[in-house]
Formats: structure tokens, C-alpha cells, sequence
């Protein structure tokens, strides 16, 4: 008997859960994110709260009757994009940098001279560009590893670095057919650094002996690769047919639609993932649940919402954004935000973010038919926002087809369906 655990790394906190051997949720946990400065992002606090959640998940399985012993395969998901330099003890070099920063023009324009230009690495908001500032700013020379968010986690689980999946990889410059780093990748990083990549879900390496103990994890436990946090909700969401769609409604706006054809379109952020004999093509936005949570807590949104009348719209014109910069369905670094004017009415107001973020969502899915991928036959939602009846009937006056609730909603959920290999 064995139970596997998933890890998401969110962009607010760490959510786990633990699946058993008929792929039933057994309990879940969660934790927050340590303050971070922003600027300098110390990516040693991912993995004190992923500890903690851990920890804390292993107690909650108690109380079902198992133990935490039982768990022998773990998978880690994380946001996109988001990476830091280590050492080889696995210390990080300098800050880690997250998905959503930007300021990379330079790094872009050499990433523009060597890849080809249908190539999801090239502009400036791309995880390559990212990659390339981390390296400049290792100017002691220490840094031994290039790691994902999730590789990070995954490395500090086994004590071992090196180690990626497809998913990951792939807008650091992988091709996703091939499973191979492009040649050209040489001409603009060090290819050392590099991680060795694994289909998603492949075992890679045992938790470190002693972690394990002091974790209550089962001594054998195996670490597979894992996955981006937008792909762990499709998995935890969506029966794996064609046609399908999963919108994720966390603080940021990730979609994802299932098909039979590869579509790349870098110039609006739009890639696709390897799954299984598929593709799942799609790309996330800026916009989403952290918007809404920089202007309402979330009992002001309950409450907003409940009173208000969907049937009118706001007339507002909003692109809801925290800062500048957006990356799909326009691949913009410099999109200023557009949340004004603000009316009186916090209803109104509320109305009118959640219509501009349901906007850029149906865009999303047009520019996909646009190029050939059709539009959802269904489309799943998962995250905090899939739950909120208001915004649900926005959602369906600006796609044209009502957008239904997933079963599971949480891409913790995925992870543990990767470790257990039902992905």
C-alpha cells in the first residue's frame, strides 16, 4: 500500500494533498509564502514553506488512519517560469526571479539572434531572458545549477540538482518534441547549467534518507518530475479528451486547451505543452485573482458579488493588471494596467474587474481558433475564482459557452495525480 503526494507551489502559498491507491483525495494542507521583498526574491523561503506544508500535511493524514510513511512518490509543481541559480550544494546564487518580472530587452535581443522566430524563448518576458540576467548577476562564477521553481523544490527534497521536466523547460528554450535543448541555446547561456530533462511524472531520484525521517515521508520515497502550476490544474481538472478546456482562476490567469495540434505564436505568449500523445496549447496572463485581492479582501468580493446584477454591464473598460507587463494573450512587458476610473460603488467597481479579466480570458481562447485550434468544446475551471456564481455568469456572456466548476480544483491535486502516474 502506498499514497502519493503532491506539492503546488503557488504564487500566494504552498498546497499539498495526498492521493491513495484508487487516485481518492485523502486530506490537503496548505501554508503561506514568508514576506518576500520582491525585488530580491530569496527562494530558501519556497522551500521553508513548502516544509512547513509538508509537516503539516503529514499530521492532517493522521487523522484518516494512515501514515505519513506511506507515502512513497512525491511530485512537485511550480509557477512557471520562475527560477534561480544554485550552487552545488544547492544553495541559491543571488535572487530568484518569478514569472511575472520583466526589464530583459537586452537578454531578449540575443535570444532574437540565434532562435528561430516561431521559438516560445524569444521576447523579453521569456524564461531564457530571465535565465540569462541570473547568470550576469553571478559574477563570483559559484552557480552550478539552473533550476525551475519546482526543480528547486524537487532538488531540495533529494539533495540532488540537475533535474527538470518538459513542462518547465520548455520556454527556457526546450523543444518539447524532441525532449532535447536546441543547439543554438549554447550561443546564449552556459549550457552546464542546464538540468537534464524528464518526461513528466519519470521517478528521478529518493528523498534524502535523514529528510525523510524528519518529514515522516516513507524511507523509499521516490521524487518524480513534475510540472507548471497551470498544467498540475489541467490534470487535477480535465478527462484527458480533445476539445477540452481548463481556465485557471488563482492570481493569475492560466488556460489551457487540449488538442491534437502543436500551436506556438511567441509574439502573443501563446505555447504548447507535450501530453501524452496531445498538446495542450494555451498561456497565462498577469491578470487574476491577485488583482482583485490588491483592491477587495476576500469577504468584500463574497459580499459584492452577491448583490451584484450581472444582467447590466458596468461600462467599465478595465485590463486588470498589479503593474505593467503582460504575456498572454498580448505579450506586452510594458502593458500599463487599465483600472480606472474607479466608481463610487465597490460593486461596480468589482463588476467591472471581474468583466475585463473574463474579457482577456475569451481572447485567449480566440486567438487559439484563430490559428487553427478551434474553440472549447467545454471548458473547466478551477482555482479560487470558479466558485463565485457572478463571476461564472460574466464568464459566460463573454465566451459564449458556460464554463463549468471542475470536480477537483487544485493543481496540488495534479501533482499527486503525476506522482502517482494517472496523468
Amino acid at each position: 500500500m502506498s499514497l502519493a503526494l503532491g506539492i503546488d507551489v503557488g504564487t500566494s502559498g504552498i498546497r499539498t494533498a495526498i492521493l491513495d491507491e484508487c487516485g481518492e483525495v485523502l486530506s490537503m494542507a496548505r501554508s503561506t509564502h514568508p514576506p518576500q521583498n520582491q525585488d530580491c526574491i530569496d527562494a530558501a523561503k519556497w522551500w521553508q514553506a513548502v516544509e512547513t506544508c509538508i509537516l503539516r500535511q503529514v499530521s492532517a493524514l493522521r487523522e484518516t488512519g494512515r501514515s505519513g510513511t506511506e507515502i512513497s512518490r512525491v511530485a512537485v509543481d511550480g509557477t512557471s517560469g520562475s527560477m534561480v541559480l544554485c550552487d552545488a550544494r544547492l544553495r541559491p546564487v543571488g535572487r530568484a526571479l518569478m514569472y511575472d518580472s520583466g526589464g530583459f530587452e537586452a537578454e531578449a535581443g540575443r535570444i532574437d539572434m540565434h532562435a528561430p522566430k516561431s521559438h516560445i524563448a524569444r521576447g523579453p518576458g521569456s524564461a531564457l531572458a530571465r535565465a540569462m540576467r541570473l547568470v550576469a548577476e553571478d559574477t563570483d562564477g559559484h552557480a552550478r545549477h539552473l533550476l525551475h521553481q519546482a526543480d528547486f523544490i524537487a532538488a531540495s527534497l533529494t539533495g540532488r540538482g540537475g533535474h527538470s521536466d518538459h513542462n518547465n523547460a520548455l520556454k527556457t528554450g526546450l523543444d518539447p518534441a524532441t525532449g532535447s535543448w536546441p543547439d543554438w541555446i549554447g550561443a546564449v547561456i552556459d549550457t552546464a547549467l542546464l538540468p537534464r530533462v524528464h518526461a513528466v511524472g519519470t521517478p528521478v531520484a529518493k528523498v534524502e534518507h535523514g529528510l525523510a525521517s524528519r518529514l515522516g515521508l516513507a524511507p523509499d520515497a521516490v521524487v518524480c518530475a513534475g510540472t507548471t502550476d497551470s498544467i498540475a490544474a489541467f490534470v487535477a481538472a480535465a478527462p484527458p479528451k480533445t476539445g477540452t478546456a481548463v481556465t485557471s482562476l488563482g492570481s493569475t490567469l492560466a488556460i489551457k486547451v487540449l488538442g491534437r495540434e502543436r500551436i506556438d505564436d511567441p509574439a502573443i505568449g501563446l505555447y504548447s505543452h507535450r501530453l501524452g500523445d496531445a498538446w495542450l496549447v494555451g498561456g497565462a496572463s498577469n491578470s487574476g485573482g491577485a488583482v482583485l485581492a490588491h483592491f477587495f479582501s476576500p469577504e468584500d468580493i463574497d459580499r459584492l458579488s452577491a448583490g451584484m446584477d450581472v444582467t447590466k454591464p458596468s461600462g467599465l473598460d478595465y485590463y486588470p493588471l498589479i503593474r505593467a507587463g503582460e504575456r498572454f494573450p498580448v505579450n506586452d512587458p510594458n502593458l500599463a494596467p487599465r483600472v480606472a476610473p474607479r466608481p463610487a460603488d465597490d460593486a461596480i467597481f468589482l463588476q467591472g474587474l471581474l468583466e475585463g479579466i473574463a474579457r482577456i480570458e475569451a481572447q485567449c481562447y480566440r486567438e487559439i481558433e484563430s490559428r487553427g485550434g478551434g474553440f472549447p468544446e467545454a471548458i473547466l475551471s478551477a482555482g479560487g475564482g470558479a466558485g463565485n456564481p457572478a463571476f461564472t455568469e460574466i464568464r459566460a456572456n463573454a465566451l459564449g459557452i458556460r464554463p463549468v466548476s471542475a470536480g477537483n480544483l487544485e493543481a496540488a491535486i495534479g501533482a499527486a495525480r503525476v506522482a502517482a502516474g494517472m496523468s
